[in-house]
């Protein structure tokens, strides 16, 4: 029988919108990604686990191209993405909002919006100002404020927002629940629910379990750059040894 903590496929009926195999990655002579796999199908949320330093925003960082060391494959819809510039891969349908922000301070909320801006796509729900406004309310309230002069939660709301504009089918989202106030996180789980009902694909690095397992379907647990754990939520928290091995604080 085989160990549900190795593999969850999802259906071959219905083939993953990412699919990751084989995935190693490296920092200079450093490999910190090992044979990794992992799957997302369409308009699925799905959790990349564990603690600090286990692998997860490099994941991020080999799926959107930027290691210049990577072998294995990554694909978007069955288009191989290893091997692409990073632009080219946004330019895809992949979108990425990393951990650190990185919104352009100097710029007010609607001019962070126009440089996120893209075409609509066929296959992605189409994103305009003022349906990204009816998402982040808090963004309204304050269009012509610099980037600089937001606190922190609203600057993770804006940066999600500035991905959106590009329209993707798939987002990664890089811990964002992550030092920011609790009524910001309730929020953050709020649009993510409302971006998984737009038919959008969410891939979310997290280590807050009860935020992870309000908003998403599956999880994949990472320890040292593998894969330790893959299943349902529920599975997750059924599972107390894989919890206090390689989640537990």
């Amino acid at each position: 029988m085989p160990d549900p903590r190795v593999s969850v496929p999802l259906s071959a009926a219905a083939p993953p919108l990412l699919q990751v195999q084989g995935l190693h990655a490296f920092y200079g002579r450093a490999q910190v990604l090992f044979d990794l796999g992992l799957e997302v199908g369409r308009g699925e949320v799905v959790a990349l686990m564990g603690r600090n330093g286990a692998g997860k925003s490099t994941t991020m960082k080999a799926i959107m191209g930027l290691l210049e060391r990577s072998r294995g494959s990554v694909r978007l819809d069955g288009r191989e993405l290893l091997g692409l510039d990073p632009f080219r891969i946004s330019r895809l349908g992949v979108g990425w909002v990393p951990e650190d922000r990185r919104i352009f301070t100097d710029l007010t909320v609607l001019e962070n919006l126009e440089v996120g801006r893209r075409p609509p796509r066929e296959d992605a729900p189409e994103w305009t100002v003022a349906k990204i406004f009816d998402l982040f309310p808090n963004l309204r309230e304050m269009p012509d404020r610099p980037g600089g002069r937001m606190s922190g939660g609203e600057q993770q709301m804006l940066s999600v927002a500035r991905t959106l504009m590009g329209n993707p089918r798939l987002v990664l989202l890089d811990e964002p629940s992550e030092g920011v106030a609790p009524l910001i996180v309730e929020q953050m789980a709020d649009v993510i629910g409302a971006l998984k009902q737009e038919g959008l694909s969410v891939l979310l690095s997290e280590q807050n379990l009860p935020f992870a397992a309000a908003v998403s379907d599956r999880a994949y647990v990472l320890e040292k750059g593998q894969v330790r754990f893959a299943g349902s939520m529920a599975m997750l928290d059924a599972d107390e040894d894989v919890r206090g091995r390689y989640l537990a604080l």
